[in-house]
């Protein structure tokens, strides 16, 4: 049995300000990502607080000759923020929670030191999805998130979908 941990207010999605909406769970639905596979179910893959958001996108430059800095602000990723209602999520923050979903007490890295990968969370995502879960509360795999929180918010077919309140450019979140 999950075990469950209330989670509401203000998070943050990382968004390219291309997209027409920034909380349309479809992208994930399509591509995948930790706790779906791709072409499985729609989530929103939000972030608990600005410091982990900017974890986030500097993961995405790991490896590469440039970085963050590099970026044209127009093209650089929004900070998009949402209210989430008070309600309860998969718990992947407790101890307790993560053994019951029979994951590594140090997630999200695992036992062996690496970060736990996607194959084993998108199994789990799945059978949670299936059983009508909310979505996920964990702690970030971003490197540099230091213990940061997001919430992998998944879009139940009867739920209504999530709102934009705001809308940062890049430069006015991304260095303060």
């Amino acid at each position: 049995m999950v075990r469950h941990v209330e989670q509401g207010g203000r998070f943050n999605r990382v968004a390219d300000p291309a997209w027409a909406d920034p909380l349309d769970p479809s992208y994930a639905k399509r591509d995948g990502g930790r706790w779906n596979p791709p072409q499985s179910f729609g989530v929103v893959y939000l972030c608990a607080d600005v410091p982990t958001a900017r974890a986030n996108v500097a993961r995405l430059y790991v490896g590469y000759p440039y970085g963050p800095e590099d970026l044209d602000p127009d093209r650089a990723p929004q900070l998009v923020e949402v209210d989430i209602p008070a309600e309860a999520y998969v718990d992947a923050l407790s101890a307790a929670g993560l053994r019951s979903l029979e994951l590594p007490a140090g997630y999200p890295v695992g036992d062996d030191g690496a970060t736990v990968p996607h194959q084993v969370c998108q199994p789990i995502g799945q059978r949670l999805y299936d059983n009508g879960e909310l979505g996920i509360a964990c702690h970030s795999a971003a490197p540099g998130a230091a213990n940061g929180r997001e919430l992998a918010w998944f879009a139940q077919p009867d739920r209504a979908a999530l709102a934009v309140q705001s809308r940062q450019a890049f430069e006015s979140w991304f260095w303060r």
